[in-house]
This record gives structure tokens, sequence and C-alpha cells, in this order.
């Protein structure tokens, strides 16, 4: 037998959400997370995936992972993943908008899109964190 975690039902959740989205299992879910968070503090910080002054970022929404960029002057929203791929909008929000839209045509898009999207540099932080960011 091995050995096993308890964990609430939302976080199993969002666990077997994240294996299905990398195609992996639970388990090394788990294990890179731990793996992660067990980085010696001499070791450099993760930075996000930043171009110029472009920063990636990504939305998972009804099973799907939409990825974009980030553009820090004038806050538009490219998207470079999925069916909106090559589609860009003037705000985070337009670009939430799209997605939940494209995805779920049935309910209210209205998201704020400060909110909706991820930095895609694994701190799980949203786009909210650097919006006052110089």
């Amino acid at each position: 037998m091995s050995p096993s975690i308890e964990v609430d039902v939302q976080t199993y959740r969002s666990i077997e959400f994240a294996a299905r989205m990398g195609n992996t299992t639970a388990g090394e879910v788990v294990a890179r997370l731990v793996k992660t968070a067990s980085v010696p503090s001499s070791a450099p910080a993760v930075t996000s995936k930043e171009t110029g002054r472009k920063v990636g970022v990504y939305v998972d929404y009804e099973g799907h992972r939409t990825r974009g960029n980030y553009d820090r002057d004038t806050k538009r929203i490219d998207i470079t993943s999925g069916p909106l791929a090559g589609q860009s909008f003037k705000t985070p929000t337009g670009a939430a908008k799209a997605v939940v839209a494209h995805y779920k045509p049935d309910v209210n898009p209205n998201r704020n899109g400060w909110s909706f999207w991820v930095l895609d540099d694994g701190s799980g932080e949203f786009l909210q964190s650097i919006r006052y960011a110089t």
C-alpha cells in the first residue's frame, strides 16, 4: 500500500483537472507542486514568461486552456492558442468575455479580466497582481 494524503473535494478536483490538462496523473501533479515548493531559497526565483513588455497568461475554462500574451503598455491581450488564437483584445476583460462566450455561449460572458487570467509563470497569481506594476 502506498502512502496517501487527505484533501478536500475542491482541491482534489483541481488536482485532477491539472492532471488532465497536463496529460499526467494526480500523483505527478502533487509531486511537481511539492518539488516546486521545496526549491532551496538560493535558487533563482521563477520569472514570468515575459518577452519585452509582454507577459504570458492563460486561463482554464470549461476544460480548455487558452493562452495569450498581455502587453503591459497597451493592456491588450493577444490570444495565442485554441480556437481564438490570433485574436487581439483591447482589454483583459474583453478577452475574458470572448473565451466565456466561445466555450459557454449560453451564459452571461461578463467577467473581470484582471481576476480571470493567470500569469503563466507557475505562480498561480492573477493578472491583477501586476496590473499597476511598472
